[in-house]
């Protein structure tokens, strides 16, 4: 009996010394965030069937990946914004005949392949100043989008974009950016006009 009470009081005392480093706490939330003034740049080039208003923080890519290859595709563009590791992805189509429906189709179904992560998807639909008619998707939850778009004229143009993060989808620290370059899209929207 006398030997498993000196074993406790070593045991004990093991432990005490073991546990006096200093209690640190740990930081709550996300670091702060300094965003810049939102200011635009004119997007008119040539060959370009659109024009638009973008952020000067941003960058037209001419070249994008589409399925593998690297190359101008008529009408296709990327906008980075590589302060905040995201892109605007944008693609470009010529209706032809009886493709619309198809078109329309196809970017509910982008928008709805986010279904499994996401908690909510709302669409609203517009027209512009400048008489440009569009849907613009909101995804909540962890998603790879939380915002995507297209704006169409229903019988020549269809212009569809997606806003993507390089990282892995977190809605609680990605909410800055998010919120902040909603208004960068809002803006590329209503200033968006066909040439």
């Amino acid at each position: 009996m006398h030997k498993a009470f000196l074993s406790f009081i070593i045991v004990f005392v093991s432990f005490a010394l073991a546990c006096n480093s200093p209690f640190i706490p740990k930081k709550k939330g996300y670091e702060k965030m300094d965003f810049p003034k939102h200011s635009y740049q004119v997007f008119n080039e040539a060959g370009y069937p659109y024009t638009f208003e973008y952020p000067v923080y941003a960058q037209i890519e001419h070249k994008v990946n589409y399925f593998g290859d690297n190359a101008e595709t008529k009408g296709w563009i990327n906008i980075n914004i590589p302060s905040y590791n995201a892109s605007v992805y944008v693609s470009y189509k010529s209706i032809l005949p009886h493709q619309f429906d198809t078109l329309l189709k196809d970017a509910y179904t982008f928008a709805n392949n986010h279904n499994s992560k996401a908690n909510a998807i709302e669409d609203s639909i517009f027209t512009t100043q400048n008489g440009i008619h569009g849907v613009f998707f909101h995804i909540g939850g962890d998603v790879a989008t939380n915002y995507q778009f297209f704006l169409t004229d229903s019988m020549h143009h269809f212009f569809r974009g997606a806003l993507y993060f390089d990282t892995t989808p977190n809605e609680d620290s990605l909410a800055p950016m998010n919120a902040f370059l909603f208004k960068d899209l809002t803006h590329l929207v209503n200033t968006f006009k066909w040439q």
